[in-house]
């Protein structure tokens, strides 16, 4: 018989494709979650097909001569899973953009799904990272924006919409900035690396200098006041959101990855005393924080999707939790 892993003599791979306001990455992954080729771009400015353009010619460049067997796609939301549409905050092109036909189209007469990208990293982590061993996450990105996904007994939680899980857009100050989203006190106008660069740039941190979150990041690991005062804001802000999820579903273990998160104690040891402070009711008070394992969780939680649309045969012999 033959399974999802394999077709005949000729190996089964599926496209998972990340799409983001900063990056967009496609990969090919293998049955257990490998990436086999893989390439990705700056998020390019434009319309929508200029924006679409770009990802096309990434697709054909990772895909080559391989026919993939599904497409997973994640993508920054909000988005439309029922109609395959997107409408992410951070690239202003698309707007109920027809990401799954366009994709279907390129591709060809192949399953193609849709998922929020912060689902696809907390998928992608819990498949083969650092939720491996655990039943239920909450796995957040801090980059451009925050995004967030949970993983509840093994499966992704997606609500009605296909946008569960919005942890960027949960506001945590009713006083606060205003948010792309169109509300205020968001999570992300605190955490994500532009914000807080912004806000350190008014508190006097290399006001007329072109730097990003990585140098805001160096200067509070040497110790820079404003630096680690905003960290800290975002630090708390982030606490907020994971103890006001983890409340909600009752899970203990949260994985952090994306760009500012490579800041590392400097972002997580301020987010793991908030938690501390945050946490209180007695299920959350083993709230765990980690940082993400995989450098590419976005891309394999993506393909992950794709091979959940094809036969639930075992691939390989490897069991897809």
């Amino acid at each position: 018989m033959t399974d999802r892993g394999t077709m005949g003599d000729e190996a089964v791979t599926v496209l998972g494709i990340d799409i983001g306001g900063t990056k967009i990455a496609a990969a090919l992954v293998s049955a257990d979650g490998e990436i086999l080729t893989k390439d990705r771009i700056a998020t390019p400015p434009g319309d929508a097909d200029q924006v679409f353009a770009a990802l096309g010619e990434l697709i054909t460049r990772v895909k080559g001569d391989t026919e993939p067997a599904a497409v997973g796609i994640g993508s920054a939301g909000p988005l439309d899973q029922k109609h395959g549409l997107v409408s992410p905050v951070n690239i202003v092109g698309w707007r109920n953009f027809p990401l799954v036909d366009r994709v279907r189209a390129l591709v060809g007469d192949v399953p193609v799904t849709l998922g929020v990208d912060g689902h696809c990293f907390a998928l992608g982590e819990f498949w083969t990272g650092a939720g491996r061993d655990v039943g239920s996450l909450l796995g957040i990105v801090v980059s451009t924006g925050v995004g967030a996904g949970i993983v509840v007994d093994g499966r992704p939680l997606l609500g009605q919409s296909g946008n569960a899980a919005h942890l960027g857009h949960v506001v945590v100050d009713l006083d606060g900035e205003a948010c792309a989203c169109g509300s205020y006190g968001c999570v992300e106008t605190y955490a994500s690396g532009p914000r807080m660069v912004a806000r350190a740039k008014r508190r006097g941190w290399r006001s007329t200098e072109d730097v990003d979150a990585a140098v805001l990041s160096a200067d509070a690991a040497a110790g820079d006041e404003i630096a680690l005062a905003v960290f800290d804001d975002g630090a708390q802000a982030l606490a907020a959101g994971i103890v006001a999820t983890a409340v909600t579903v009752d899970l203990t273990t949260v994985v952090i990855g994306g760009g500012v998160a490579k800041a590392g104690p400097v972002l997580f040891d301020p987010v793991q005393r908030w938690v501390k402070r945050l946490a209180q009711l007695p299920f959350v008070t083993d709230l765990t924080v980690e940082p993400a394992q995989l450098d590419n969780a976005g891309l394999i939680g993506a393909a992950r999707l794709g091979w959940d649309l094809l036969p639930a045969a075992t691939p390989s012999g490897i069991a897809l939790r």
